[in-house]
């Protein structure tokens, strides 16, 4: 007999997850549009590289720290709903960044942004795996990621290209007027703002607007602990080494910053090709094997951007080291959307936040590092570190596969 889909996807589902992915594209455009920019940064409010870092590390504190808030409410007033006037909020952030006068200003106008966005991916995540049943929800959240990925793309080639040309405070103003469209578009969307219907078959009793209940609740599964540390150790390898990937390129090839961020978007690239063969993958390689190759393809393109030093060599391998993150990373999202169903926005707000927890920590260790070891060693530690939990993780993945956990 045949065997038959678990659910098939709504029509106005499926335009719910198409807007929703612009929302994820400016949310994690405005993550990395800094990147490029802190030679320029630091150059125009006269202070170090560490410093005008701040524009990234708050950013991710601030990031990690409003999961507090919005995992429980999106849990219990409809995630959709706060994700969308949320991304109405980063509007006013973005515009005060592009008006920003000193370096302490644009840090706060960052936090304010921060805080707004950070509703928007961990609840995305978390209405679709409300509504979309765990067969086919990691090709479903690769769609929405797909708009994630393609925002690191626009972030490093925008952020480069507008300080190089127009200036940086274009780049702010820019991604402004793109999330005020993008909120008015989410919105307008009644059916998507309605409670998730997931919630209506999957939820069994009442959730807590308390983070610390909920968070305790989702932690007290020991497969959700170690999943966690695995989301922390991610963060601090892949997102501090991408964000010195740039610097790390106009330093020791003298490029201007626009090539540079060019180059690094590559990484993002690598990400929207995963995306685009994602079904594919997931059904030819199963959970495990995304995992390790993943995790196997980011460890060799990070060796070899730390000390090949040729600018089409390096272009090639962020798009390697991209889709290799990707895949390891769109497995890791759709695990954490089972830890616990009827938690699952404080779920994805816990992995947000601790994998944003371990960003703000990698950014100030690498940024640290170089001056100890040389931006080519913290490329090659990053790409060591990230193979090694790769090769860690899946011994965790069957353990809950024969536990039932992951199904």
């Amino acid at each position: 007999m045949p065997e038959t889909l678990p659910h098939v996807i709504e029509p106005s589902t499926r335009r719910a997850i198409f807007h929703l992915s612009f929302a994820t594209f400016a949310s994690m455009t405005i993550q990395r549009l800094c990147d490029p920019m802190l030679p320029q940064l630091a150059l125009d409010f006269q202070v170090e590289r560490v410093q005008a870092a701040h524009v990234i590390s708050f950013f991710a504190i601030t990031y990690g720290f409003m999961q507090v808030l919005f995992g429980p409410l999106g849990d219990r007033y409809g995630k959709y709903r706060v994700l969308s006037l949320a991304t109405l909020g980063c509007s006013l952030g973005c515009l005060g960044s592009a008006l920003a006068l000193s370096l302490p200003f644009l840090v706060l106008c960052r936090v304010l942004t921060a805080t707004c966005t950070a509703a928007i991916i961990p609840l995305g995540l978390a209405w679709v795996g409300d509504t979309v049943h765990y067969q086919i929800r990691q090709e479903t959240l690769a769609k929405v990621g797909l708009g994630s990925t393609m925002g690191i793309v626009a972030g490093q080639l925008v952020g480069g290209l507008l300080t190089d040309t127009l200036g940086w405070r274009w780049a702010f103003g820019a991604l402004s007027a793109v999330f005020f469209v993008v909120g008015w578009v989410l919105w307008s969307n009644p059916h998507a703002r309605a409670q998730s219907p997931g919630q209506a078959h999957e939820a069994k009793g009442e959730v807590s607007l308390s983070f610390v209940t909920n968070a305790k609740a989702v932690l007290s599964k020991t497969r959700a602990r170690r999943l966690m540390g695995f989301i922390f150790l991610e963060g601090c390898v892949v997102f501090g080494a991408l964000a010195i990937s740039a610097t790390h390129l106009h330093d020791a090839q003298e490029l201007r910053v626009s090539l540079a961020g060019l180059i690094v978007a590559l990484f993002g690239l690598g990400g929207v090709i995963y995306m685009a063969s994602a079904k594919w993958l997931i059904h030819r390689l199963g959970e495990t094997q995304l995992i390790r190759c993943g995790a196997l393809s980011y460890g060799l393109a990070y060796a070899l951007i730390g000390f090949a030093n040729v600018a089409w060599l390096d272009a090639l391998a962020f798009a390697v080291a991209g889709f290799g993150f990707f895949m390891f990373h769109n497995t890791m999202q759709a695990l954490a959307t089972q830890l616990d169903p009827e938690r699952r926005g404080t779920c994805m707000a816990l992995f947000a936040c601790i994998l944003f927890g371990g960003q703000s920590l990698g950014v100030v260790a690498c940024s640290g590092l170089i001056p100890v070891i040389g931006s080519d060693w913290v490329m090659l530690l990053a790409g060591v570190l990230l193979t090694l939990i790769g090769l860690t993780l899946p011994l965790w993945v069957e353990v809950g596969r024969r536990e039932g956990n992951y199904s």
